[in-house]
């Protein structure tokens, strides 16, 4: 099915995007292996201790592509937004943007996403939109300790597991949220 949405893609005028990037790899991976289970087993092989999570990057940008296609990233926004004042906005939209990360782990595409909805609201609130762009960006940050995927190569080589190093993350994730969030609170002040 995805070569053939490739070829008609291709054939009626499409232009390569990083997402029909994507999409045309999935497809020679699909084709070069002989079932679903054979890839799995594959990709555990080549990153033994991470191979599980390594599949599931390519759902993370399908849920990043459903939440902002129907809008609820923005309703999720607009809705802490809307109790917010201007000396809470930084906190809430700092909260906002890490429970968001939970759902879409990509630094890059959720400040796409999640961005230009805060500083329209801080823009409304009459807040600093540094305000609003860094509480984005730590809440991004923020909440990565707890699904802490920037470790994949470092636990690959260390020979650990996630939940090896999850009780040290959980820790920074507490210690880093009180941090983040007064900061953001006394420069809203």
């Amino acid at each position: 099915m995805l070569v053939a949405y490739l070829v008609i893609h291709f054939s009626t005028g499409g232009t390569l995007t990083l997402d029909i990037v994507n999409w045309s790899f999935l497809a020679l991976i699909l084709l070069l292996v002989r079932s679903p289970f054979e890839l799995v087993a594959l990709t555990k092989h080549a990153a033994s201790n991470v191979g599980e999570i390594l599949l599931q990057f390519p759902l993370y940008a399908g849920i990043l592509g459903i939440m902002s296609g129907t809008g609820l990233i923005a309703i999720f926004s607009d809705a802490i937004v809307s109790i917010s004042t201007p000396q809470t906005f930084g906190v809430l939209a700092f909260l906002s943007a890490g429970l968001v990360n939970f759902f879409v782990p990509s630094g890059g595409g959720q400040f796409a996403v999640q961005a230009p909805i805060m500083l329209t609201a801080a823009a409304e609130l009459n807040v600093d939109p540094s305000i609003a762009i860094m509480a984005v960006a730590y809440g991004d940050q923020w909440t990565n300790m707890i699904q802490p995927f920037w470790a994949l190569p470092l636990l690959a080589i260390a020979g650990l597991k996630m939940r090896d190093i999850l009780g040290y993350t959980t820790v920074v994730l507490i210690a880093s949220g009180i941090v983040l969030a007064a900061t953001l609170l006394i420069v809203s002040l």
